[in-house]
């Protein structure tokens, strides 16, 4: 049973059952409000400014029918709707908290122990079934990263995967960008090493948050890719030592590239980025496009170093790696800004191509909410 109490001034109600207490104020119930007035019926945007809203809004009276609380506002005389439902999932009343580093609901960090349950999914399921699309975007958003098998070997294969969630993000590397290696080259452009784990493209802001790579020939020994959950290096430095994880997510490093005429991208962003809050959102790690760090002060600078050294450490660590090998018509996407990525080196004789893009997390996570809004819909 749930009750309803307004305060005496009319300024915040409290819903109240057995368990948990929800205050909400009045200034943000009107806010809220559902109705034709106050939301566009079509595409539940907002038809009023805060403007709008006397700033001495007031709860004149509130009561629960079945599951809804209906709630009237002076000096409107205006009576509004909610679903108890939809407050409850929407409360915000509880205490600030001083964490730094929290994780959003959903995500599930990892380490090598990933590689006996790599989260993959068949291509032509995929395309063709919206539960199986469902269920890899969802796992792609838990863990930052996903395979595809079988798909097409053809030119630009990988464009077919960003229409499952998204669109391309094109940048100066063009729409794709070609990966082509050979071992053994007689052009020393076409490398066989080894690559360090670490997010693309850092220097650009915003960052690209999705990138795909796409395996078209595969007939070399080794260059398997690996990937490593940034978020649980984070979490593993914190962990060992939280004045490295302050000291990397309070100052700024500085990331610059200037590869090709015409083209100088910088961006100054913090290693271990985290929101206002503490949330941490993402993560910037990639040795060959770090430049001079000079936003940190002299007194900070040797331990900044100490702390960019271990994290550096600890995303070498081979028990934080999962590795798997593409062949050709296999594909993966990372979250880039969560999961490193790199390849190992090659040897004997052979080649590789591999094709990739760019693209980014909101059409992935608008894709993800809608298949499982529809789904819902369906159940009902």
């Amino acid at each position: 049973m749930m009750d309803v109490a307004v305060s005496d001034a009319g300024d915040f109600l409290a819903l109240k059952d057995d368990q948990k207490q929800h205050r909400f104020h009045a200034i943000w119930l009107r806010d809220n409000a559902t109705d034709a007035e106050t939301r566009s019926p079509i595409n539940g945007q907002r038809l009023i400014a805060l403007r709008d809203i006397s700033p001495d809004v007031r709860i004149s009276s509130a009561e629960i029918v079945g599951e809804t609380l209906k709630v009237t506002f002076s000096p409107e005389s205006k009576s509004v709707e909610y679903p108890v439902s939809w407050l409850r999932a929407h409360s915000y009343d509880r205490a600030a908290s001083d964490e730094k580093g929290w994780l959003a609901p959903g995500i599930e960090t990892w380490d090598s122990a990933l590689n006996q349950n790599v989260p993959s999914a068949d291509f032509g399921l995929v395309s063709s079934d919206p539960n199986a699309r469902t269920n890899w975007l969802a796992d792609v958003a838990r863990y930052g990263f996903g395979k595809l098998e079988g798909g097409p070997v053809k030119d630009q294969a990988l464009m077919q995967v960003v229409e499952l969630f998204g669109f391309v993000r094109e940048t100066n590397y063009g729409r794709h960008f070609e990966v082509r290696t050979e071992v053994n080259p007689t052009n020393l452009a076409f490398t066989g090493l080894g690559l360090q784990a670490h997010t693309d493209n850092p220097y650009r802001d915003p960052v690209p948050s999705v990138q795909v790579l796409y395996c078209l020939e595969s007939s070399a020994a080794g260059g398997e890719n690996m990937v490593v959950d940034g978020f649980r290096a984070a979490q593993r430095l914190r962990e060992e030592n939280a004045d490295w994880f302050d000291v990397l997510s309070r100052y700024c490093a500085r990331f610059e590239y200037a590869g090709e005429k015409g083209v100088i991208l910088r961006s100054r962003k913090p290693m271990i980025e985290l929101a206002p809050d503490g949330e941490l959102i993402a993560l910037r790690f990639n040795n060959r496009s770090t430049a001079a760090i000079t936003d940190v002060p002299f007194n900070d600078m040797d331990t900044y170093y100490k702390a960019y050294r271990r994290l550096g450490e600890i995303i070498d660590d081979p028990s934080m790696e999962v590795t798997f090998r593409l062949e050709p018509g296999e594909c993966f996407i990372v979250d880039n800004t969560r999961v490193l990525h790199a390849r190992k080196a090659y040897s004997g004789t052979g080649t590789r191509w591999l094709q990739g893009c760019y693209s980014d997390k909101d059409g992935l996570l608008s894709t993800l909410a809608s298949l499982q809004v529809t789904s819902l819909e369906a159940a009902e």
